[in-house]
């Protein structure tokens, strides 16, 4: 393992694993999350999601690539302060950038559900791609100023 990108809380820990440079489309991107054990009871369920959303001026646009909700009821109920891993294959598009009006933004997001309605949303973010970032226009000098 390379360098992880982490968000850790005090209710639980959500990693991305190699994380020290850009990840290329079709690459595979893996990473997991644990609940810490003394705040787990107060979880109900979590959902896991790796996702791009846009920032800057205009409306915040946004996709999800992956998706998976666990609960700790009923049948299907899962103890969420086991470590759980997760990976997917990332997309083709669209990638990371980082314009004066416009930035593409890609992360994996922990939403927590916790009793009493409540919720916490975790995000681990990385780089998809390596799109040269937008430089500001430079400032011509007008003849006037000379």
């Amino acid at each position: 393992m390379r360098a992880v990108s982490t968000t850790p809380t005090n209710l639980a820990d959500l990693r991305i694993e190699q994380v020290d440079s850009p990840f290329a489309p079709g690459d595979v991107l893996k990473g997991s999350f644990v609940v810490h054990l003394e705040q787990a009871e107060d979880v109900k369920s979590a959902e896991l999601s790796i996702l791009w959303h846009t920032a800057g001026k205009g409306e915040e646009d946004f996709g999800v690539h992956y998706f998976k909700r666990y609960t700790t009821e009923g049948a299907e109920g899962v103890e969420l302060a086991r470590r759980r891993e997760f990976r997917t294959l990332l997309p083709e598009q669209p990638l990371s950038y980082d314009g004066l009006i416009v930035k593409v933004c890609w992360c994996a997001r922990l939403r927590l559900f916790l009793s009493r309605g409540r919720q916490q949303v975790l995000e681990a973010p990385f780089q998809l791609g390596e799109v040269t970032p937008a430089l500001p226009p430079k400032l011509v000098p007008s003849e006037e100023e000379g």
